[in-house]
């Protein structure tokens, strides 16, 4: 519906904007409710001005593959890093953006993206985070902390008030982009100090549950692994090693990588697991029923860029059948499973809960269930390193490419003792219930942010 705003030339002069855009009627309300508290330009609150990093030459070997976490777009999501890098900078590359070496309680904004809800995504770092740097696409925002709350400062950013104000400065060109000077000349509201510790006393509760909770995760890895004998196992990549004939004949693959001795390592300790083991097609019951949506009605859908690491689901909006790609056809019942069978993402996997029954997934998940392993340890075990491995093996072609249905039925896979399974189930529902009290405490903050403004 088209929307018409009446300004006067004044205003495009003292905005140096001409593009619609800037002046919707939305943009227009969220400034004049700034107008009735006390506010001050972002830029009052800085150490420095907001500068954006950039990417060391690619060319040379010398900037990259080290320890330093090089953070893009795709890193930064709205109030969190995901922790999936691309990049890694060594300590030459990392020198080369000195400028922009993060530090504890800096807060990151994109400011380049395809698309608006790409840029202006805010998060602030904390120190599981460092060593890391960050590329063109991203802005390095540090306070003054004697002059502002950075804690307070990233949940007014990601508050339905900060992200208006950064979207209505938003350009679309190619892109859709923001300019750090303009970002600077953002009102931020100059509330209390105690009403700023108060919020960062709730993120920080938040960050613990947190912490909490991938402390229980990675016990569940580690209790899988002590399990399997596996605690300090290490592939070993050899260049030379022979097969038989028979054996590329049987499995009609002639690509040497098939053949690692790495691979039959990895078997040799599942199939000597004393909980004994068997094959997929046997010990799991999958959902390859299509779903077809309709047009007018409205679902959850789940793509593969929506499952965080730890197997946590991402969604909260719902889309018009009409609007859903044609990879949207399964429909998933709670207790069920999601793998990915896409080469480039075979970490990406997830539990379907109660909260996420009659979603619609990506047909690049493989969708099932198992009567003989429950769904926690089948998270633990399709996210450990080993079954990882298995399934890059049984994978063709490159980050697009994947593994059909046929390998991966024959894939072996270990009966992990009942026993254990309920150690790990008991760790991984604890680890799932703190992330969600953790999400739950920030949109708290956020609420309480929004609630100060609208009461003043």
């Amino acid at each position: 519906m088209a929307q018409i705003s009446i300004i006067q030339k004044a205003d495009i002069s003292e905005a140096g904007r001409f593009d619609a855009e800037y002046f919707k009627p939305e943009y227009a309300k969220l400034k004049q409710l700034f107008t009735k508290i006390n506010t001050k330009p972002l830029l009052s609150f800085l150490e420095d001005k907001i500068i954006t990093g950039h990417t060391p030459s690619m060319s040379n070997d010398a900037n990259y593959g080290g320890e330093i976490k090089f953070i893009k777009t795709d890193n930064l999501r709205v109030n969190f890093i995901k922790s999936q890098f691309n990049h890694y900078l060594s300590n030459a590359g990392d020198e080369v953006l000195n400028k922009t070496r993060l530090k504890k309680n800096d807060i990151l904004i994109t400011i380049i993206g395809a698309t608006e809800d790409v840029v202006g995504r805010v998060a602030m770092i904390d120190s599981d985070i460092l060593p890391a740097n960050i590329n063109q696409n991203i802005a390095l925002i540090r306070v003054d902390k004697n002059k502002i709350n950075p804690y307070f400062l990233n949940i007014f950013l990601n508050s339905k008030y900060g992200r208006g104000y950064l979207h209505s400065l938003a350009r679309q060109t190619g892109q859709v982009n923001l300019n750090c000077r303009e970002v600077e000349k953002v009102l931020i509201p100059n509330f209390h100090q105690s009403f700023q510790s108060e919020i960062e006393k709730t993120v920080k509760e938040a960050h613990q549950k947190q912490s909490q909770a991938k402390q229980l995760y990675q016990e569940a890895e580690a209790l899988l692994l002590e399990e399997l004998g596996l605690v300090d196992y290490q592939p070993q990549h050899r260049l030379t090693f022979d097969a038989l004939k028979s054996e590329v004949k049987e499995v009609e693959r002639f690509d040497s990588e098939y053949f690692q001795p790495k691979y039959f390592d990895i078997i040799n300790k599942i199939e000597n697991y004393s909980g004994g083991f068997d094959v997929v097609k046997n010990l799991l019951e999958f959902n390859n029923k299509n779903f077809f949506p309709k047009n007018e009605e409205f679902y959850h859908y789940v793509p593969l860029s929506k499952v965080s690491k730890t197997g946590e689901i991402n969604i909260d909006k719902q889309e018009l059948g009409i609007a859903l790609p044609t990879r949207a056809r399964r429909l998933v019942k709670t207790g069920e499973f999601i793998l990915s069978s896409i080469s480039g993402s075979l970490e990406t996997s997830a539990i379907i809960s109660k909260e996420h029954n009659n979603f619609i997934v990506s047909n690049g998940f493989y969708v099932f269930s198992s009567e003989n392993i429950n769904p926690e340890t089948l998270l633990i075990l399709f996210k450990s390193k080993i079954m990882i491995t298995l399934l890059q093996r049984i994978s063709k072609g490159a980050i697009l490419g994947g593994y059909d249905l046929t390998a991966f039925e024959k894939l072996k896979i270990p009966l992990i003792k009942p026993s254990i399974q309920t150690q790990i189930a008991e760790k991984i529902t604890q680890s799932h219930t703190l992330r969600k009290q953790s999400k739950e405490l920030l949109e708290l903050a956020k609420l309480k942010v929004e609630q100060e403004i609208e009461r003043n």
